[in-house]
């Protein structure tokens, strides 16, 4: 901190590692015993160290090693030469699938899921060299603390059997099959973290007891805004029959069908807004969603969007079409929540509570404290950079996890074959 000359990058080194996940159902079958995730360190010529998190599946590590060896002698405030830098490494990429959940797959997406990964790293790095938070080198906290939504599951109280070994640690929150299971679920998360909204991911079961569901959680929480989310696994004919019959107690329903022109044939069908991580998640598809009136609301992440800088732009556009904001989450740790709530405390118009999976996430790379829960919402960690630190002992722990376990990419549909050989995926299911 201090130097007068920008830090210049003289090593990349990525840790994928492996961290405990539940027996969270969704449309595309249930998760693993194990999520992946990629640790970023950028090291510079001035002794700082910039801190990032990415996705750890071998796709996605092959490109972020591809990558790294060119980031060498770039400086950490260079973002547009990062961008230029990587694409070119990258070349002619082979389109990466993080998961069917987060919609099409393209080059421009795998090329911007890289330079996020770099970006947010570098705006750590540049953060500490300055004594900035990253929220202020992004234009300044317009909040200082960043509200999060609980987000509900179906799940089962313990992964199939053969999913994993004698030694394997489950948790002690049981079943969540039904209303009565969602709704206690519900109670639990608002109790241990007082959330102000709660948001269900459906496409499990069928729409009705879905439905019945999100009626269940307006009686026991009539205060709270509710979501759902089928992850398009409903036919547009569903989607509009379901949707009348939860009008008045959403605040959106996010991707109940696939596609564009699906959305905005529900849209047209319901007064219900409608959100989407699904049919808007590069900027090429923006023009047929603002064309169609497709979505509402756009959820947004820094993960595949291409860091912080895509992420601000993403806003600007969301606000000339009116549409509201949100934020996007999957299986993370500490670095990207930390980089999650700099983002959100930096864009005015991301007004509506952001997704997290971290209550469900039992273990960590980061130190403690820098990321406490008061009333639903997270302050602003730190006091420069993202304001987290590496845990060590934590990292190498999850490392030796992962070189362990075996998971090397996500795969909703194996896992859930274990349970029920015949299950297949189908899309739209319902």
């Amino acid at each position: 901190m201090g130097s007068t000359s920008a830090p210049k990058i003289t090593e990349v080194v990525i840790t994928p590692v492996a961290v405990l996940d539940p027996p969270l159902l969704n449309a595309s079958g249930v998760h693993q015993p194990y999520q992946l995730r990629a640790v970023i360190e950028v090291h510079t010529d001035a002794g700082i160290t910039g801190l990032s998190e990415a996705y750890g599946d071998d796709p996605t590590l092959a490109n972020l090693r591809k990558a790294a060896p060119a980031l060498a002698g770039l400086s950490v405030f260079d973002v547009n030469g990062l961008t230029s830098r990587v694409a070119l490494a990258l070349g002619k990429v082979t389109p990466t699938n993080l998961t069917e959940l987060v919609g099409r797959v393209s080059r421009e997406k795998t090329v911007a899921q890289t330079v996020g990964a770099f970006e947010v790293a570098c705006y750590d790095a540049q953060g500490r060299a300055t004594g900035q938070r990253v929220c202020d080198l992004l234009g300044g906290a317009v909040r200082e603390a960043v509200p999060y939504s609980a987000y509900l599951f179906y799940r089962w109280a313990v992964h199939p059997d053969g999913a994993t070994g004698p030694d394997y640690p489950d948790d002690d929150w049981g079943d969540a099959l039904d209303p009565d299971g969602i709704v206690r679920q519900a109670r639990r998360l608002v109790d241990t973290y007082g959330f102000g909204s709660l948001k269900l991911k459906g496409g499990v079961f069928e729409p009705e007891a879905e439905a019945e569901a999100i009626e269940a959680l307006r009686e026991a929480f009539p205060e709270h805004p509710l979501r759902l989310d089928p992850n398009a696994n409903w036919s547009v004919a569903t989607s509009q029959r379901i949707a009348p019959r939860l009008e008045g107690l959403l605040e959106y329903l996010e991707d109940p069908t696939g596609g564009n022109p699906g959305m905005a044939e529900v849209a047209r069908s319901t007064s219900l807004p409608l959100a989407t991580n699904m049919c808007v998640t590069a900027f090429e598809e923006v023009p047929e969603a603002a064309r169609l009136g497709s979505v509402s609301v756009v959820l947004s992440d820094h993960h595949y969007w291409g860091g912080f800088r895509a992420s601000l732009k993403l806003a600007g556009i969301c606000e000339t079409f009116d549409w509201g904001m949100s934020m996007h989450s999957n299986t993370h740790l500490g670095i990207s929540l930390a980089a999650m709530t700099h983002l959100a405390a930096a864009v005015p118009n991301l007004t509506y509570a952001c997704d997290t999976h971290s209550p469900w996430t039992r273990e960590d790379v980061i130190q403690p404290g820098a990321l406490v829960w008061d009333k639903g919402s997270l302050a602003v960690p730190g006091s420069e950079g993202l304001g987290v630190e590496l845990d060590r002992d934590a990292l190498e722990k999850l490392h030796r996890q992962y070189l362990e376990c075996g998971v090397r990419s996500r795969d909703d549909l194996s896992a859930m074959r274990l349970k029920d050989p015949a299950w297949e995926r189908l899309n739209p299911r319902f």
